[in-house]
């Protein structure tokens, strides 16, 4: 029986929202800092290949089943970028609001309907390390860059992100309403439906 999984990221936002989500599984997430495991040279050319090195490289420290999400942001005008680069985008270190500024800058000038975007979420769950079928989700949530910043809630690009069925950046949605719609509500969303059988053995 599977109770705890090591989370391969020290992201608070992300570990929040799989606490909300797997909390009600009785499976509890802990970050790899707890372990003090380090981050894992991230070589792949996608999100899903990121994702498996994440995963197997904390399932491997830990001896835990671990959970990686490997998400960014691709804008269409930029040819898909930021990419699997989006949390480095403004530069090793770079925190939201540089990885913010930097996009706004390159998109500068480009009319509303020329800033198509979407967020990607790859999950992958390793039962352990040397697992030959992880378990990949995959979700995508369609919007746009916004002119300017709106709203408080979330991190990463949220607050530059529209979506233009509530005409709301997905930084002004409640916690809640962004889980069910999001990149990442919709890859946990099939996590919790093709996980179950794992959790039992």
């Amino acid at each position: 029986m599977i109770n705890k999984i090591v989370l391969a990221s020290g992201n608070k936002g992300k570990l929040r929202e799989f606490n909300q989500v797997l909390g009600r599984m009785d499976v509890e997430v802990v970050p790899q800092s707890d372990f003090n495991v380090s981050d894992a040279d991230e070589t792949g050319l996608s999100f899903v290949e990121n994702a498996i090195i994440k995963a197997r490289h904390a399932a491997q420290i830990t001896g835990l089943p671990a959970l990686a999400d490997d998400s960014g942001l691709e804008v269409d005008a930029l040819q898909g970028a930021p990419g699997i680069y989006s949390a480095r985008f403004a530069g090793d270190g770079a925190n939201d609001a540089d990885n913010n500024a930097k996009l706004l800058d390159l998109l500068k000038g480009l009319p509303e309907e020329k800033r198509t975007a979407r967020f990607r979420c790859l999950l992958v769950f390793m039962r352990h390390a040397e697992d030959p079928t992880p378990l990949i989700c995959q979700g995508t949530w369609e919007g746009r860059i916004l002119l300017e910043a709106r709203g408080d809630n979330g991190f990463g690009y949220d607050p530059l992100f529209l979506v233009p069925e509530l005409d709301q950046a997905s930084a002004e949605l409640p916690p809640e309403q962004k889980n069910k719609l999001s990149h990442r509500g919709q890859a946990v969303a099939e996590l919790i439906e093709r996980i179950k059988p794992y959790l039992q053995v």
